[in-house]
Protein backbone atom coordinates (compact mmCIF):
# COMPACT_ATOMS: atom_id res chain seq x y z
CA UNK A 1 0.00 0.00 0.00
CA UNK A 2 1.34 3.29 -0.62
CA UNK A 3 2.43 6.06 1.80
CA UNK A 4 1.02 8.67 0.43
CA UNK A 5 -1.67 9.52 2.84
CA UNK A 6 0.40 12.59 3.90
CA UNK A 7 -0.88 14.25 0.62
CA UNK A 8 -4.25 13.72 1.31
CA UNK A 9 -6.21 17.19 1.02
CA UNK A 10 -9.50 18.12 2.55
CA UNK A 11 -10.36 19.26 -1.05
CA UNK A 12 -9.83 15.14 -2.36
CA UNK A 13 -12.38 14.06 0.42
CA UNK A 14 -15.06 16.52 -0.19
CA UNK A 15 -14.99 15.54 -4.01
CA UNK A 16 -15.64 12.13 -2.33
CA UNK A 17 -18.47 13.15 -0.38
CA UNK A 18 -19.84 14.89 -3.27
CA UNK A 19 -20.02 12.00 -6.03
CA UNK A 20 -21.05 9.88 -3.03
CA UNK A 21 -24.07 12.48 -2.33
CA UNK A 22 -24.98 13.28 -5.71
CA UNK A 23 -24.43 10.22 -7.32
CA UNK A 24 -22.63 11.99 -10.65
CA UNK A 25 -19.64 14.14 -11.15
CA UNK A 26 -21.38 16.23 -13.33
CA UNK A 27 -23.68 17.25 -10.21
CA UNK A 28 -20.85 16.77 -7.71
CA UNK A 29 -18.95 19.34 -9.24
CA UNK A 30 -21.62 21.63 -9.62
CA UNK A 31 -22.67 20.96 -5.78
CA UNK A 32 -19.08 22.03 -5.37
CA UNK A 33 -19.20 25.39 -7.40
CA UNK A 34 -16.07 23.65 -9.46
CA UNK A 35 -15.58 22.64 -12.71
CA UNK A 36 -16.01 18.32 -13.84
CA UNK A 37 -12.28 17.75 -14.75
CA UNK A 38 -11.51 19.44 -11.09
CA UNK A 39 -13.56 16.94 -9.40
CA UNK A 40 -12.83 14.11 -11.50
CA UNK A 41 -8.85 14.55 -11.07
CA UNK A 42 -9.60 15.20 -7.33
CA UNK A 43 -11.22 11.79 -7.09
CA UNK A 44 -8.50 10.44 -9.26
CA UNK A 45 -5.89 11.61 -7.46
CA UNK A 46 -7.22 10.72 -4.29
CA UNK A 47 -7.10 6.86 -5.64
CA UNK A 48 -3.50 7.18 -6.93
CA UNK A 49 -2.55 8.22 -3.14
CA UNK A 50 -4.51 5.81 -1.00
CA UNK A 51 -4.09 2.91 -3.98
CA UNK A 52 -7.16 1.98 -3.87
CA UNK A 53 -10.38 2.00 -6.10
CA UNK A 54 -12.78 4.80 -4.86
CA UNK A 55 -15.44 4.90 -7.26
CA UNK A 56 -17.36 2.62 -9.26
CA UNK A 57 -17.43 3.86 -12.55
CA UNK A 58 -19.99 1.37 -15.04
CA UNK A 59 -20.01 2.06 -18.71
CA UNK A 60 -23.39 3.43 -19.94
CA UNK A 61 -24.83 4.27 -16.33
CA UNK A 62 -25.15 8.13 -15.99
CA UNK A 63 -24.68 7.37 -12.21
CA UNK A 64 -21.83 6.26 -10.28
CA UNK A 65 -21.42 4.60 -6.48
CA UNK A 66 -18.71 4.26 -3.94
CA UNK A 67 -16.76 1.31 -4.03
CA UNK A 68 -16.06 -0.48 -0.48
CA UNK A 69 -13.14 1.32 0.11
CA UNK A 70 -14.63 4.54 -1.03
CA UNK A 71 -17.21 3.94 1.76
CA UNK A 72 -14.98 3.19 4.24
CA UNK A 73 -12.93 5.91 3.33
CA UNK A 74 -15.94 8.66 3.46
CA UNK A 75 -16.62 7.72 7.20
CA UNK A 76 -12.94 8.96 8.01
CA UNK A 77 -13.79 11.98 5.92
CA UNK A 78 -16.84 12.88 7.54
CA UNK A 79 -15.19 13.14 11.17
CA UNK A 80 -12.31 15.01 9.62
CA UNK A 81 -14.67 17.83 8.35
CA UNK A 82 -16.24 17.22 11.46
CA UNK A 83 -13.08 18.52 13.37
CA UNK A 84 -12.27 21.49 11.16
CA UNK A 85 -15.86 22.92 11.98
CA UNK A 86 -15.06 22.47 15.24
CA UNK A 87 -11.40 24.15 15.20
CA UNK A 88 -13.09 26.68 12.96
CA UNK A 89 -15.95 27.07 15.86
CA UNK A 90 -12.86 27.41 19.03
CA UNK A 91 -11.04 30.35 16.97
CA UNK A 92 -14.08 32.28 17.23
CA UNK A 93 -14.87 31.29 20.95
CA UNK A 94 -11.32 32.21 20.95
CA UNK A 95 -11.23 35.96 19.53
CA UNK A 96 -14.12 36.56 21.14
CA UNK A 97 -12.67 36.74 24.81
CA UNK A 98 -15.16 37.42 27.01
CA UNK A 99 -18.12 38.39 24.80
CA UNK A 100 -19.32 36.89 21.45
CA UNK A 101 -21.42 34.42 21.94
CA UNK A 102 -22.46 30.78 23.65
CA UNK A 103 -24.21 28.22 22.09
CA UNK A 104 -26.46 25.95 24.13
CA UNK A 105 -28.36 23.02 23.04
CA UNK A 106 -31.40 22.53 25.55
CA UNK A 107 -34.73 20.19 26.25
CA UNK A 108 -38.20 20.81 27.50
CA UNK A 109 -37.86 20.04 31.14
CA UNK A 110 -34.67 21.56 31.17
CA UNK A 111 -35.88 24.68 29.74
CA UNK A 112 -38.87 24.73 32.06
CA UNK A 113 -37.64 24.43 35.84
CA UNK A 114 -33.40 24.74 34.97
CA UNK A 115 -32.87 27.23 32.40
CA UNK A 116 -34.62 30.46 33.77
CA UNK A 117 -32.74 30.60 36.83
CA UNK A 118 -29.34 29.55 35.09
CA UNK A 119 -29.80 32.35 32.85
CA UNK A 120 -30.58 35.04 35.25
CA UNK A 121 -27.30 34.14 37.54
CA UNK A 122 -25.15 33.79 34.04
CA UNK A 123 -26.74 36.98 32.65
CA UNK A 124 -25.29 38.69 36.25
CA UNK A 125 -21.80 37.72 35.85
CA UNK A 126 -21.37 37.60 32.23
CA UNK A 127 -23.73 40.31 30.68
CA UNK A 128 -21.57 40.57 27.50
CA UNK A 129 -22.22 37.24 26.07
CA UNK A 130 -25.15 36.70 24.35
CA UNK A 131 -25.92 33.17 24.85
CA UNK A 132 -27.78 31.56 22.28
CA UNK A 133 -30.13 28.66 22.42
CA UNK A 134 -31.74 25.59 20.57
CA UNK A 135 -34.14 23.45 21.54
CA UNK A 136 -34.14 19.95 20.55
CA UNK A 137 -37.11 17.31 20.79
CA UNK A 138 -34.00 13.99 21.22
CA UNK A 139 -30.87 15.06 23.21
CA UNK A 140 -28.64 12.88 20.92
CA UNK A 141 -29.33 15.50 17.70
CA UNK A 142 -27.72 18.07 20.50
CA UNK A 143 -24.87 16.03 21.15
CA UNK A 144 -24.28 15.36 18.10
CA UNK A 145 -23.78 19.25 16.86
CA UNK A 146 -21.35 19.89 19.92
CA UNK A 147 -19.40 17.25 17.88
CA UNK A 148 -19.95 19.20 15.41
CA UNK A 149 -19.16 22.02 16.47
CA UNK A 150 -22.06 23.62 15.83
CA UNK A 151 -23.03 23.88 19.53
CA UNK A 152 -20.74 24.97 22.63
CA UNK A 153 -22.14 22.79 24.81
CA UNK A 154 -25.49 20.82 25.84
CA UNK A 155 -27.88 19.46 28.23
CA UNK A 156 -28.42 15.96 27.85
CA UNK A 157 -29.48 12.54 29.74
CA UNK A 158 -27.12 9.10 30.09
CA UNK A 159 -25.83 7.57 28.47
CA UNK A 160 -24.31 9.70 25.81
CA UNK A 161 -23.08 8.28 22.71
CA UNK A 162 -19.73 7.45 22.18
CA UNK A 163 -17.10 10.64 21.24
CA UNK A 164 -15.08 13.04 22.26
CA UNK A 165 -17.03 14.52 25.04
CA UNK A 166 -16.95 15.87 28.46
CA UNK A 167 -19.47 14.97 31.13
CA UNK A 168 -20.36 16.65 34.02
CA UNK A 169 -23.26 15.45 35.83
CA UNK A 170 -26.36 17.63 37.16
CA UNK A 171 -28.55 15.94 39.28
CA UNK A 172 -30.86 12.47 38.99
CA UNK A 173 -34.59 12.78 38.16
CA UNK A 174 -36.50 10.29 40.08
CA UNK A 175 -39.51 9.26 38.50
CA UNK A 176 -43.48 9.39 39.61
CA UNK A 177 -46.62 8.04 38.53
CA UNK A 178 -49.02 10.76 37.56
CA UNK A 179 -52.53 10.45 37.59
CA UNK A 180 -55.98 12.10 37.91
CA UNK A 181 -57.11 12.70 41.35
CA UNK A 182 -60.41 10.45 40.99
CA UNK A 183 -58.61 7.65 39.70
CA UNK A 184 -58.53 4.23 41.71
CA UNK A 185 -55.13 4.39 41.63
CA UNK A 186 -55.22 7.44 44.19
CA UNK A 187 -57.05 5.58 46.52
CA UNK A 188 -54.26 2.63 47.52
CA UNK A 189 -50.38 1.74 47.58
CA UNK A 190 -49.12 1.40 44.35
CA UNK A 191 -46.93 -1.48 42.85
CA UNK A 192 -45.51 -1.78 38.96
CA UNK A 193 -47.94 -4.36 38.39
CA UNK A 194 -51.13 -2.55 39.20
CA UNK A 195 -50.69 -0.88 35.93
CA UNK A 196 -51.04 -3.65 34.01
CA UNK A 197 -52.96 -3.30 31.06
CA UNK A 198 -54.09 -0.30 31.88
CA UNK A 199 -54.40 3.22 29.79
CA UNK A 200 -50.89 5.18 29.36
CA UNK A 201 -49.94 8.61 28.37
CA UNK A 202 -45.78 8.79 27.51
CA UNK A 203 -43.89 11.09 25.53
CA UNK A 204 -42.55 9.89 22.02
CA UNK A 205 -39.65 7.05 22.02
CA UNK A 206 -37.13 8.89 23.71
CA UNK A 207 -34.54 8.17 26.26
CA UNK A 208 -36.90 9.27 29.66
CA UNK A 209 -39.66 7.07 28.18
CA UNK A 210 -37.99 4.31 27.24
CA UNK A 211 -36.23 4.36 30.22
CA UNK A 212 -40.34 4.46 31.91
CA UNK A 213 -41.42 1.49 29.31
CA UNK A 214 -38.57 -0.38 29.77
CA UNK A 215 -38.95 -0.11 34.00
CA UNK A 216 -42.44 -1.25 33.44
CA UNK A 217 -41.34 -4.16 30.72
CA UNK A 218 -38.81 -5.63 32.43
CA UNK A 219 -41.19 -6.39 35.50
CA UNK A 220 -43.76 -8.04 32.75
CA UNK A 221 -45.79 -5.05 33.11
CA UNK A 222 -47.85 -4.15 29.77
CA UNK A 223 -49.29 -1.07 30.07
CA UNK A 224 -51.44 0.63 26.71
CA UNK A 225 -50.33 3.62 25.36
CA UNK A 226 -52.91 5.62 24.25
CA UNK A 227 -51.59 8.96 23.39
CA UNK A 228 -48.11 10.12 23.23
CA UNK A 229 -46.82 13.76 22.77
CA UNK A 230 -43.35 15.69 23.16
CA UNK A 231 -44.63 18.57 25.12
CA UNK A 232 -45.06 17.80 28.75
CA UNK A 233 -48.04 20.29 29.52
CA UNK A 234 -50.10 18.24 27.01
CA UNK A 235 -49.46 14.78 28.69
CA UNK A 236 -49.84 16.48 31.71
CA UNK A 237 -53.48 17.82 30.57
CA UNK A 238 -54.34 14.27 29.22
CA UNK A 239 -53.94 12.62 32.48
CA UNK A 240 -55.54 15.30 34.41
CA UNK A 241 -58.41 14.68 32.20
CA UNK A 242 -58.63 10.94 32.85
CA UNK A 243 -57.23 9.13 29.48
CA UNK A 244 -54.32 7.37 31.60
CA UNK A 245 -51.61 7.36 33.77
CA UNK A 246 -48.28 8.82 33.03
CA UNK A 247 -44.64 7.16 34.30
CA UNK A 248 -42.91 10.67 34.38
CA UNK A 249 -39.75 11.94 35.64
CA UNK A 250 -40.45 14.89 37.94
CA UNK A 251 -38.37 17.42 36.07
CA UNK A 252 -40.96 17.06 33.08
CA UNK A 253 -43.88 17.70 35.67
CA UNK A 254 -45.65 20.67 36.96
CA UNK A 255 -45.78 19.10 40.26
CA UNK A 256 -48.25 22.23 41.78
CA UNK A 257 -50.93 20.99 39.29
CA UNK A 258 -53.76 20.30 41.26
CA UNK A 259 -55.74 18.70 38.55
CA UNK A 260 -53.40 15.44 38.42
CA UNK A 261 -51.83 13.70 41.58
CA UNK A 262 -47.80 12.09 41.73
CA UNK A 263 -47.13 9.09 43.44
CA UNK A 264 -44.26 6.89 43.90
CA UNK A 265 -44.41 3.04 42.84
CA UNK A 266 -43.51 1.00 45.62
CA UNK A 267 -40.43 -0.38 43.52
CA UNK A 268 -37.79 1.62 43.22
CA UNK A 269 -37.84 3.13 39.52
CA UNK A 270 -33.97 4.23 38.41
CA UNK A 271 -34.14 7.95 37.81
CA UNK A 272 -32.92 9.19 34.81
CA UNK A 273 -29.29 11.38 34.83
CA UNK A 274 -29.01 14.74 33.91
CA UNK A 275 -25.81 15.98 32.48
CA UNK A 276 -24.34 18.87 30.88
CA UNK A 277 -21.71 17.67 27.87
CA UNK A 278 -19.15 19.20 25.69
CA UNK A 279 -16.37 18.74 23.29
CA UNK A 280 -13.24 17.16 24.81
CA UNK A 281 -11.05 18.92 22.45
CA UNK A 282 -12.08 22.24 21.52
CA UNK A 283 -11.19 25.19 23.48
CA UNK A 284 -13.43 26.12 25.89
CA UNK A 285 -14.04 30.14 26.91
CA UNK A 286 -14.19 30.70 30.56
CA UNK A 287 -17.80 31.84 29.87
CA UNK A 288 -18.92 28.28 28.73
CA UNK A 289 -16.83 27.10 32.13
CA UNK A 290 -18.69 29.58 33.93
CA UNK A 291 -22.23 28.59 32.30
CA UNK A 292 -21.44 24.76 33.35
CA UNK A 293 -21.02 25.88 36.91
CA UNK A 294 -23.87 27.76 36.73
CA UNK A 295 -26.00 24.95 35.97
CA UNK A 296 -24.61 22.48 38.32
CA UNK A 297 -25.75 24.83 41.00
CA UNK A 298 -29.14 25.19 39.86
CA UNK A 299 -29.74 21.88 39.26
CA UNK A 300 -28.55 21.09 42.58
CA UNK A 301 -30.57 23.11 44.22
CA UNK A 302 -33.83 21.38 41.73
CA UNK A 303 -33.04 18.20 42.94
CA UNK A 304 -33.56 19.49 46.66
CA UNK A 305 -36.55 20.72 45.98
CA UNK A 306 -37.11 17.44 44.64
CA UNK A 307 -36.25 15.80 47.37
CA UNK A 308 -38.20 17.83 49.75
CA UNK A 309 -41.10 17.48 47.97
CA UNK A 310 -41.39 13.78 47.37
CA UNK A 311 -41.05 13.41 51.32
CA UNK A 312 -43.41 15.46 51.94
CA UNK A 313 -46.75 14.95 49.74
CA UNK A 314 -46.13 11.55 47.85
CA UNK A 315 -44.51 8.44 50.83
CA UNK A 316 -47.34 10.70 52.49
CA UNK A 317 -49.67 8.73 50.10
CA UNK A 318 -48.12 5.30 51.00
CA UNK A 319 -50.55 3.17 53.20
CA UNK A 320 -49.35 2.85 56.39
CA UNK A 321 -48.80 -0.38 58.68
CA UNK A 322 -47.43 -2.75 55.54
Amino acid sequence: MPNNWGSVEIKHLRALRAVAETGTFWAAAEALSSSLSTVSDHISDLEALTGQRLVERSRGRRTVSLTEAGRLLLGHADAIESRLRAAEADFRAYAAGLSGSLRVGIYQSVANKILPEVMRRFKAGWPDVDVQLTEGAYDMTLVEAVERGELDLTFAIEPIQDGPFEVRTLMTDPYVVMIAPDSPLARRGLKASDLNGLPMVGSQHGKHQDLAEDFLGGRGVRPRVVFRSNDNGTVQAMVASGLGFALAPLLAVDEKDPKVRLIELAEPVPPRVLVVVWHRDRYRPPAAAAFVETAIAVAASVERAHTAFLGRRISAARPRGR
